[in-house]
């Protein structure tokens, strides 16, 4: 932890005066920064700092809450201070709002900039001009050589028959990439900032089906969301399993049984 304050100290050219360690993700280390003038900011250790940046300036620039980025080198991430210890089952109605805000900036097609990574998952981003392309080639066929024999070829048959299951071209929203309950701030009734983004353009149904896995939105978050479109029912489960396939490579087998039950949900 002193590394990483001191590393963040550095940056903003600023002497410690406290530094204290926040609950952070599995994969990266996050502590909370006083400095001796007074600023208070949040430094983030990960090997994707630059990357990370540029997708909280992305999700700014949308109009979305997303904190200021202080700082940033190689593998420091400094952000700022946000309101939050706020319970989402207050503010489902403002992420609502957030999301269909996010999800209002559009890109030129289905990508991003760079590839990412959740650890030693790769994300490939490549562009691609057609949607079931870009799914079925960066987010399933991505993990063929990772998996079980039996569950690679169930999903290899699943991204085969994506062009009839998927939408051609979708609008390509700005997609936070990774959207739950834990990269959510609020404080009272308001979403403050999304974090941990792992962001790309693509259909932002891609993003509603990230926070259904996990947990299920109140009724207030569609009320401000929006409908969905018709046979979302559907590929939600298409679009659950990349994460149920990241976790199950990032975690181990307790996460298979996720990922079977979406494909069989799916037909598979």
């Amino acid at each position: 932890m002193n590394q990483l304050a001191e590393a963040g100290a550095a940056l903003l050219a600023g002497v410690i005066r406290e530094a204290h360690l926040l609950h952070g993700g599995s994969l990266s280390q996050i502590v909370r920064l006083s400095l001796a003038d007074g600023r208070e900011a949040v430094v983030k250790s990960t090997p994707q700092a630059k990357a990370e940046a540029m997708m909280l300036t992305a999700i700014a620039a949308s109009g979305a809450p997303a904190p200021a980025v202080l700082a940033v080198s190689d593998k420091v991430l400094v952000m700022e201070v946000m309101p939050a210890g706020g319970a989402l089952d207050a503010a489902w109605a403002s992420l609502g709002s957030a999301a269909a805000t996010l999800h209002a900036a559009k890109g030129p097609r289905y990508g991003w900039t760079e590839d990412y990574a959740f650890g030693h998952v790769a994300i490939p981003n490549r562009w691609a001009e057609r949607w079931p392309s870009f799914w079925a080639e960066h987010r399933l066929e991505v993990h063929l050589g990772f998996l079980p024999p039996a569950l690679a070829r169930r999903v290899e048959t699943l991204a085969a028959s994506l062009a009839d299951r998927l939408p051609a071209r979708p609008a390509p929203a700005l997609l936070h990439g990774d959207l739950w309950s834990g990269n959510v701030l609020a404080a009272g009734d308001r979403v403050t900032a999304l974090i941990d983004p792992a962001c790309y353009y693509g259909h932002a149904e891609v993003d509603i089906a990230m926070l259904e896995l996990f947990g299920q939105p109140g009724a207030r978050f569609y009320e401000r969301y929006g409908p969905m479109e018709p046979g979302y029912e559907k590929r939600r489960v298409l679009y659950q399993l990349w994460p149920a396939l990241v976790h199950l490579r990032l975690f181990g087998d307790g996460y298979r049984p996720m990922a079977e039950g979406l494909l069989a949900e799916a037909g598979v």
